[in-house]
């Protein structure tokens, strides 16, 4: 009976379950996940009725502008991001980042049904891993870091570490945007996504420090008359700006279940590894919990690597007669594609 009691002590004080603020992050970032992923379709709908009519934004176009459809995707999108940025002021990016994967669920199904873009059993199995790492990750989180001032956020982003991975991410940016993108954008989907995981590692840094702002503004205690907040409002709206301006390439360019899964996997990546190294996550945390979190994350990789294959699979050898006389991979505007089916009709 008392080893009995001992071991349930012992489990106790390893899992004191998910603080206040963890849930409160996990709700919104669960909601989250449902507007952004539905926001995919609308929006790719849109671009596809805009491309029609006017000159297609993965050429340059910005015809999109004048779609009503684009813009219900946009607002739909915009309120997913609202509930993720109020999910970052209350738990750490290592939490609320992965549950991002939801919104590849959402979006592989609402492609399949809306679009037409055939989700393989195998995708349906890469749903339910990305689901179960997940899981994981929500029971292991750290608890959210104590912060009482925005300036607290500002020197932990000027500390050597994460100054050096900045300089390194915005250098990989230019070199994408002026050397990759003109060249290869049009047939090398990581020129686009790059451009946007890369951005957006930084991006989700700021949006925390402005939630952790905003936050501690609506407690009483004014955060807004700090410059920190407003030079961390400035990065966000010009990485938002980018990442909205290529992402719409991307997906007028590539096949919706191909760049919502890419996108997740670089972006998750580079978020965490941001996080680590600014808010130092894993300083709170076992080696056990660590390691368990990153069994997680791996289940969700391979879940998306599942739905990327699925895309893979349906568009083999079996089923090109089908899909020639529609004129499918035009549609989506994928340059090799169309090369190869003129080679063969020539």
């Amino acid at each position: 009976m008392a080893m009995e009691e001992v071991i349930h002590h012992s489990w106790r004080d390893s899992y004191r379950g998910m603080s206040s603020d963890n849930v409160k992050g996990l709700v919104l970032a669960l909601s989250s996940s449902l507007f952004i992923g539905a926001s995919f379709i609308v929006k790719k709908k849109g671009l596809k009725k805009a491309g029609a009519t006017g000159v297609r934004a993965g050429v340059g176009g910005y015809s999109y502008l004048y779609e009503p459809l684009w813009w219900v995707g946009m607002i739909t999108m915009i309120v997913g991001e609202i509930a993720n940025f109020a999910a970052y002021a209350f738990a750490p990016a290592i939490l609320v980042t992965p549950l991002g994967a939801l919104s590849i669920i959402i979006s592989a199904v609402l492609a399949h049904i809306m679009l037409k873009e055939k989700l393989h059993i195998f995708g349906i199995l890469g749903c339910i891993l990305c689901v179960v790492g997940s899981t994981t990750i929500v029971l292991h989180a750290p608890q959210e870091r104590a912060i009482e001032s925005v300036k607290e956020v500002w020197d932990l982003a000027t500390e050597p570490g994460f100054l050096l991975y900045a300089s390194m991410v915005i250098a990989a940016v230019f070199v994408l945007i002026f050397r990759f993108v003109p060249q290869y954008g049009q047939t090398h989907i990581m020129c686009y996504i790059g451009v946007c995981s890369l951005v957006g590692s930084l991006s989700v840094m700021s949006v925390k420090a402005i939630g952790i702002a905003l936050k501690l503004t609506l407690s009483g205690m004014n955060q807004l008359i700090y410059p920190q907040t407003w030079a961390f409002t400035t990065v966000v709206i010009l990485c938002v700006l980018t990442q909205m301006n290529y992402l719409n390439k991307a997906l007028d360019t590539f096949n919706t279940a191909v760049v919502s899964p890419i996108y997740y996997v670089m972006f998750t990546s580079l978020t965490i590894l941001a996080s680590v190294i600014m808010f130092k996550d894993w300083d709170r945390q076992s080696p056990t919990q660590i390691v368990t979190e990153m069994c997680g994350f791996v289940t969700i990789l391979s879940g998306t690597f599942l739905l990327h294959r699925t895309k893979d699979m349906t568009d083999g050898p079996a089923p090109l007669p089908v899909r020639l006389p529609k004129h499918a991979d035009e549609d989506e505007g994928i340059p090799l594609r169309r090369q190869e089916t003129a080679s063969r009709s020539t």
